[in-house]
C-alpha cells in the first residue's frame, strides 16, 4: 500500500467482459471478473474497495462479476473480537501444542481446508495478468502544480463554475487514513421475509446455520443439576425456589476451567524448558528497507517457490509489494502489506499474507512448507490470524475484523470458511453485511443472492456524479467532466461509467483513473 503523504491511489480499468478458466467448477470460460492494475494504492482506499466486493492478487484488484460468473464469490469477514474457536479449530491448536512441546507428529491427514487464498488468487485475476500495465512510471507522475493551476486557469475562462472544472492539485490528491469512520453494522434481512433452514445435504458438511454442538459433559452436568433442583424443590415443601436463583445456580454450575478456551489460550500457554521445537511468528513489512524482510527474502521465496511447485505443480519459472504506511491511532506496525512468517527452529516454515487496513486484516495468501503439511499450518495461521486482529484493536479500536477472501458457496470445498464464527458475508447489491446464517437458506435455492431482503433499499455509496471521477491524463490530475471535453476520439463515457459504478462514488473523487 502507498506510504503516508505519497501520491494518491493510481489504476487502470480493464472491464472483464471475456471469460476465463474457472478453477473451481474447471469451465473453461465461466469465470467473469471486472479488473484494474494498481499502480499504486493507499490502505484506506483497498478498505473501502474491499467492501464494495474487491479483493487483490499482487497489483491486480479484481471483482468478479456477480450475476454471471459461473462461481460466485462472496466477501466473507469473521467478527474476531466474538469468535469462539470450534472443536476442530482446537484439534489443530492442540496439535501445534504437541508438536512443540513434545515432538508428537501426527501425520494423519487434516480434514480441514487450507485458510488460504490461493485458488482464488490464482485463477481469478488471469485476465488482468495477461493485460499487465506497460506503461512508464514517468506516464504516471503527476506534472508540477504549477501546471495544473494554469489547466485550471484556462477551464475557468470558458465561463464553467469553479467546481466544475477543478483541475486538483497534487498536493490536495493525497488521500488521509480515516480512522473515524463507523463501524459498519451487519445488514438484517426483511423481518416478514420467513427463512426455513434446509437441512444439509449429505458429503457437504455440518449445517452451518445451526449453532456448534455442544460436550457431552456439559450437557449431562446440566441434567444433572436440573434434577437437583427438582428435587430440592420437592424436599423444601411447597417452598420452590425463585427463578432468579435457579438461573444463578445454573450459571455458576460450570467451573471456570470449564470455560470455553480462547485463542489465547492455546497460543500464548507458556511451554515447558525441555520443549522440543520453538516457534517465532515475526511480522515483518513487505519492503526492502526493512532489514527483516531483506534478511529474509531468499529462504521465503525459496520456500514460496517449494510450495507452488508441490501443491500447484508450477514450473520453476512460474515462481519467479507494497510499504507499511503509518497513521495516528493506528497499530504500532503501521497499516499495509506484511508477511507473518513463522519460524520453526530457525527456519521459515510457513509465511501468511496479510494486509493490515483501517478496520480490519485480509488474509491475501498463506504459502508454506509440504513437508509441514501435518500441522494443518493453513488452519493454524488463521486462527494466529484472527488471535493477531485482536491484539491490534488493543491499539486501533476501529480495527476488528478478520477478512478471509471469498467464500462460495457453489463450491463444497470452498465453504470451510463459514466454520469461523461468526462472519458475514457481504451483499452484492447493496454492499450490506448480512450474517451468514441468514444467507445459507438462500444459497442452498440460488447460486447468486443478493443478501438484503429489504428490496427498496440501494447502494448508498453508488455513483451520483460521473464529473466528479478523477482522472490522470497527461500527467495531469482533472475531473472526469474537464477531460470529457477536450477528449479526442470514440468516447469511454460507459467504461468510465462502468468503473465509477464498481468502485462507487467516495473511491472515484480519490484514486485517479489513468486515461491515455
Amino acid at each position: 500500500m502507498a506510504a503516508a503523504g505519497s501520491s494518491p491511489s493510481i489504476v487502470e480499468y480493464f472491464g472483464g467482459e471475456d471469460g476465463y478458466r474457472c478453477g473451481y467448477c474447471k469451465n473453461e470460460t465461466g469465470n467473469l471478473s471486472h479488473g484494474m492494475w494498481a499502480h499504486s494504492m493507499t490502505v484506506q482506499d483497498y478498505q473501502d474497495l474491499i467492501d464494495r466486493g474487491w479483493r487483490r492478487s499482487g497489483k491486480c484488484v479484481y471483482k468478479p462479476i456477480m450475476n454471471q460468473t459461473c462461481c460466485p464469490q462472496y466477501t466473507i469477514r469473521c467478527q474476531a473480537l466474538r469468535f469462539q474457536p470450534s472443536k476442530s479449530h482446537k484439534k489443530v491448536l492442540k496439535k501445534m501444542l504437541k508438536f512443540i512441546s513434545k515432538g508428537d507428529v501426527s501425520k494423519a491427514a487434516s480434514e480441514d481446508e487450507p485458510m488460504d487464498s490461493h485458488i482464488e488468487d490464482a485463477v481469478a485475476c488471469d485476465f488482468a495478468y495477461k493485460g499487465e500495465s506497460h506503461i512508464s512510471q514517468s506516464e504516471l507522475t503527476p506534472l508540477s502544480e504549477d501546471h495544473t493551476e494554469r489547466v485550471e486557469s484556462e477551464e475557468k475562462n470558458t465561463g464553467e463554475t469553479k467546481e466544475e472544472v477543478n483541475v486538483q492539485k497534487v498536493e490536495s490528491g493525497c488521500p488521509q487514513i480515516c480512522t473515524d469512520k463507523d463501524t459498519p453494522v451487519p445488514g438484517e434481512p426483511s423481518r416478514s421475509t420467513k427463512i426455513v433452514h434446509a437441512p444439509p445435504k449429505p458429503g457437504k458438511g455440518a449445517d452451518l446455520s445451526k449453532p456448534p454442538c455442544r460436550k457431552a459433559k456439559d450437557i449431562r452436568k446440566e441434567r444433572k443439576l436440573q434434577k437437583l433442583l427438582q428435587n430440592q424443590m420437592c424436599t423444601l415443601g411447597g417452598s420452590q425456589l425463585q427463578t432468579d436463583d435457579q438461573v444463578f445456580l445454573l450459571q455458576n454450575s460450570k467451573s471456570k476451567t470449564n470455560q470455553p478456551k480462547t485463542i489465547e489460550d492455546f497460543v500464548f500457554v507458556s511451554l515447558p524448558d525441555d520443549a522440543q521445537h520453538k516457534l517465532e511468528v515475526r511480522l515483518v513489512p513487505v519492503s526492502f528497507e526493512d532489514p527483516q524482510f531483506k534478511s529474509s527474502f531468499n529462504q521465503s521465496a525459496a520456500l514460496f517457490a517449494k510450495y507452488q511447485m508441490a501443491i500447484h505443480k508450477d514450473t520453476p519459472s512460474d515462481c519467479g509489494e507494497n510499504e507499511a504506511e503509518n497513521a495516528p491511532n493506528g497499530p504500532e506496525c503501521g497499516y499495509g502489506s506484511f508477511h507473518q512468517q513463522y519460524w520453526l527452529d530457525g527456519k521459515i516454515i510457513a509465511v501468511g499474507v496479510i494486509d493490515i487496513l483501517p478496520y480490519c486484516v485480509s488474509s491475501v495468501y498463506l504459502y508454506y512448507d509440504p513437508d509441514y503439511s501435518f500441522l494443518s499450518l493453513g488452519v493454524y495461521s488463521a486462527l494466529r490470524e484472527i488471535a493477531f486482529t485482536r491484539q491490534l484493536h488493543e491499539k486501533a479500536p476501529d480495527l476488528c475484523f478478520y477478512y478471509m477472501g471469498f467464500y462460495i458457496h457453489s463450491c463444497p470445498k470452498m465453504r470451510y470458511k463459514g466454520q469461523y464464527r461468526p462472519s458475514d458475508l457481504l451483499c452484492p447489491e447493496t454492499y450490506v453485511w448480512t450474517p451468514i446464517e441468514r444467507c445459507l437458506p438462500l444459497l442452498e435455492h440460488s447460486k447468486y443472492c443478493r443478501f438484503n431482503q429489504d428490496m427498496k433499499a440501494v447502494d448508498e455509496g453508488r455513483i451520483k456524479d460521473l464529473g466528479r471521477v478523477r482522472v490522470l491524463h497527461k500527467r495531469t490530475i482533472m475531473p472526469y467532466s474537464v477531460y470529457k471535453k477536450g477528449r479526442k476520439g470514440p468516447s469511454d463515457e460507459a467504461s468510465v461509467q462502468q468503473y465509477a459504478s464498481l468502485v462507487g462514488q467516495t473511491c472515484s473523487e480519490r484514486m485517479l483513473l489513468f486515461r491515455s
